[in-house]
């Protein structure tokens, strides 16, 4: 019998792993609800005031970042500092080390819109790096209230790589936690001698999901009509996503 003709069995190790994602997004449905509320008020304050949201993540963090940026039935005014050599997709392991550089964010933030009144969310799974933890403390200098997303365990456990010997938690003023083990990875295969599967990207997307729509729930109780993204891939996304692009104009330059 050929591979293709074998029947599957699932694994279960696979089955682990869902599990274990379960486990951790029910623990934030269990213990973050309270963190979630305070977050979206202080977000719902800064749009309904005129600012802006702005996500900021390096690494795969930088995918979490651009879940919450021009997504279909998510806000409209969320910039995402994406920068392209802190991504994966330019050299890997070269923005592994870029990083880690003092003054980058810096240099990062000169050209971002972020201003008193705004909410910065920084997201970085060890929050040990140089770059996330300047995100922040150049945002809360401009003004800027903070949001910190990471796994409080794992950057408890390791030194800061900051001069100030802060960490990403440190300098925020509320911090979501994925939970995560450290290194990020869940599962333990026999004959495989790391732990494997990584939660920070799928519970963190769940969190900041959670987020935006409890901000929106909060935005439309207060009586005002939620300024939110259509699919454009729907008959009235193109019309109706105009006009949110034009009220943004020269506000967020990646649209």
């Amino acid at each position: 019998m050929s591979h293709s003709e074998r029947s599957p069995t699932a694994s279960p190790f696979a089955a682990d792993y869902l599990q274990a994602v379960i486990t951790l997004i029910q623990r934030v449905h269990d213990e973050q609800l309270p963190q979630l509320q305070d977050a979206a008020v202080r977000i719902a304050d800064s749009l309904a005031a005129g600012g802006l949201l702005h996500v900021f993540g390096s690494g795969h963090s930088q995918l979490l970042a651009a879940e919450l940026f021009y997504r279909a039935g998510g806000l409209v005014p969320v910039n995402a500092i994406l920068d392209l050599p802190l991504s994966v997709m330019v050299a890997a392991r070269r923005s592994t080390w870029l990083e880690r550089v003092p003054g980058y964010a810096g240099q990062l933030l000169q050209d971002e819109p972020v201003r008193a009144g705004d909410v910065v969310i920084v997201i970085s799974n060890s929050g040990r790096n140089a770059v996330p933890i300047e995100m922040a403390l150049g945002a809360r200098e401009r003004g800027a209230t903070v949001i910190a997303l990471t796994s409080v365990r794992f950057s408890q456990t390791v030194a800061s790589r900051h001069a100030s010997g802060q960490r990403l938690l440190d300098v925020a003023d509320v911090v979501f936690d994925n939970y995560g083990a450290d290194g990020d990875a869940l599962i333990t295969i026999p004959g495989c001698p790391t732990p494997v599967s990584a939660s920070s990207t799928v519970v963190g997307s769940a969190l900041l999901q959670a987020l935006a729509t409890a901000t929106i729930a909060e935005l439309a109780a207060r009586g005002s009509t939620p300024p939110v993204w259509q699919s454009a891939n729907g008959n009235a996304g193109d019309t109706e996503n105009a006009a949110h692009i034009e009220a943004l104009r020269g506000r967020i330059r990646r649209l």
